[in-house]
């Protein structure tokens, strides 16, 4: 089975980057159109990007501040099954992103653009929380 990995250091505490990764807003503000959910082991997330694409995801690992992982239980046929774990590391004034995409069935053209996808929506990521930068959902593509 193939993985995605990414790893990046954020100029934050791991409690701000964990609100990031786990709340609704925090998602909204670099990935999601929309999203509900809490980290809570088995407790459901919606992860919504518009009509086609309203998927959800099963808490499987939740430490505060230092762990989030789901299994997306309704998605595309290639994620459906998959696993996303970030871990976080805080060093300092600095918190490591350990992000893991698991359990892909193949190395195909979704995985790669997924893997390219990731690594822009992690860039985000750590924009809104060393920045507080929101970028408006319909240009993060181009952002």
């Amino acid at each position: 089975m193939a993985a995605i990995d990414h790893k990046l250091p954020i100029h934050a505490c791991a409690a701000d980057v964990y609100a990031a990764i786990t709340t609704p807003d925090g998602l909204d503000a670099w990935w999601t159109l929309k999203s509900e959910g809490r980290p809570d082991i088995n407790s459901e997330y919606r992860f919504y990007f518009g009509p086609e694409y309203d998927w959800t995801g099963r808490v499987v690992s939740a430490v505060p501040d230092s762990l989030i992982g789901w299994e997306f239980t309704s998605a595309e046929p290639d994620w459906t099954g998959t696993l996303l774990s970030i871990e976080l590391q805080e060093k300092g004034e600095w918190t490591w992103v350990s992000f893991r995409h698991s359990k892909w069935a193949e190395t195909n053209d979704h995985f790669r653009i997924s893997s390219y996808c990731w690594a822009s929506y992690l860039r985000l990521l750590k924009r809104f929380v060393e920045r507080g930068e929101v970028v408006e959902y319909s240009k993060r593509d181009d952002a």
